[in-house]
């Protein structure tokens, strides 16, 4: 190593703690210190339907569901120019997305290689959501290395690949592995408020939600982009998972394997002008970011109220 490269190494090595520093102090201030117990969270009072359930998914095709693929090299996602053009619906997305039989039973496969996402053509308001995932065998680049990353969309509006390209403005419901139920806003003009905790172990913006915790501002593009499910609920690799989101107007509980781990409120949109409005509704889009991934039994009710999230326990 010469010795402009071991200054380089050295400047980049405080430069990377600095900026870590930076935002564990941002968290903190955002949240106050660490919560000192960590909280057992179960849902009550869980509405019931106002009318029949609906299929989103047929077993048999894709039907109602309409494909987007984002960059053929999706390591390019997140810094592509406006010379860099998303796939779109330029080509075929058979192998993409499709319907296939596992464990004796028809559910959607998706590739996970290029990202993108399949999104349902229906508007949906106040309702509970329901649905089965599974992680496949197959990981890939850029994130062949890291936890398994997916991710279900919901009240998905604008245009196809207006965020980096490869999937539109959302709030999504996490799926990743160790991370299920997380709240992330797609998009810089999606805004929502939650309650939140100051967790260094997490990596930025270290914090996870917390009933009764500080409330948080969340913003895509800032310290406060995400945040961390309450606990980890998600079942071993291989093993399907339930996930149930309701929703009411501007309002979110996310549910995995019956365990609340998440609450959303304010759900917004922010126009050019600057103001906010509520955002009420849209449709969901099934994530293909990275990891191979399997969706089953895709329904959805509607709804008058919300479940609650209580403390029942540390």
């Amino acid at each position: 190593m010469t010795i402009r490269q071991a200054l380089s190494a050295a400047l980049l090595l405080v430069s990377g703690s600095a900026l870590a520093q930076s935002s564990t102090e941002q968290a903190r201030a955002i949240a106050d210190e660490p919560a000192p117990t960590s909280q057992r969270l179960t849902l009550v009072d869980v509405p019931r339907p106002t009318s029949k359930a609906t299929q989103l998914f047929d077993g048999r095709s894709l039907a109602g569901w309409t494909p987007w693929l984002g960059y053929a090299d999706p390591a390019i996602t997140y810094r592509a120019t406006a010379a860099d053009k998303p796939i779109g619906i330029s080509r075929s997305t058979s192998g993409d997305f499709a319907v296939r039989q596992v464990d004796g039973g028809p559910a959607i496969w998706v590739n996970g290689r290029t990202w993108g996402s399949l999104v349902h053509r229906a508007d949906l308001a106040n309702y509970h959501l329901r649905l089965q995932y599974k992680w496949g065998k197959r990981t890939w680049a850029p994130r062949e290395t890291q936890p398994p990353n997916n991710g279900l969309l919901y009240h998905t509006h604008g245009r196809p690949g207006e965020v980096f390209g490869t999937w539109r403005p959302s709030v999504e419901f996490e799926i990743m592995k160790g991370s299920t139920g997380m709240i992330v806003m797609v998009g810089t003009k999606t805004r929502a408020h939650t309650d939140a905790s100051f967790d260094p172990s997490l990596i930025a913006p270290h914090l996870r939600f917390r009933v009764g915790g500080r409330t948080v501002d969340m913003i895509n593009g800032t310290p406060t982009w995400n945040v961390e499910a309450a606990t980890d609920a998600e079942r071993p690799a291989g093993e399907w998972n339930t996930l149930d989101l309701y929703v009411l107007g501007d309002r979110a509980v996310h549910v995995v394997n019956g365990v609340p781990v998440a609450e959303v409120r304010d759900l917004a949109t922010i126009a050019a002008d600057g103001s906010r409005r509520p955002l009420t509704h849209g449709q969901i889009q099934l994530q293909s970011e990275g990891a191979e991934t399997w969706f089953r039994n895709i329904i959805v009710e509607p709804i008058r109220s919300l479940p609650r999230i209580v403390v029942s326990g540390t």
